[in-house]
């Protein structure tokens, strides 16, 4: 099964980690990290660290998985590329703007959340 995991992923943390855990349990796994303009474009700031410095942080994380940059404006554009079977979003992630369940092509499930008290990217600093 091909699973699909998109995110910012800035300053990688235990929750980071478990959710690639948690996928990798699911198949092989593609891991979509977000672009700098796009991160700025929906925080409202730069993520701390650079897409290829988040990008390389996941690869080392999770050596097994395919690590890419999103598009730079069309989000729906590496889904339709890696044709999950499968996509897995953070207990508190929300779908890209103006990205609905029903324009993906496989299932949608929202993984638990691990220590949010913790390891929320809020408290980490990448709010």
């Amino acid at each position: 099964m091909r699973v699909l995991l998109f995110g910012t992923f800035d300053r990688l943390h235990p929750g980071h980690k478990f959710i690639f855990a948690e996928a990798q349990k699911r198949g092989e796994l593609t891991v979509i990290i977000a672009r700098d303009v796009t991160v700025q474009r929906h925080k409202g700031k730069l993520p701390v660290q650079s897409e290829k410095e988040r990008r390389a942080a996941v690869h080392h994380a999770v050596p097994s998985a395919r690590v890419l940059l999103g598009d730079y404006d069309d989000y729906l554009r590496p889904v339709r590329e890696n044709a999950p079977d499968l996509i897995l979003l953070g207990y508190d992630q929300a779908l890209p703007h103006g990205v609905k369940s029903e324009d993906l092509p496989c299932p949608v499930e929202r993984l638990p959340a691990f220590h949010p008290e913790r390891y929320k990217s809020r408290l980490q600093g990448n709010d």
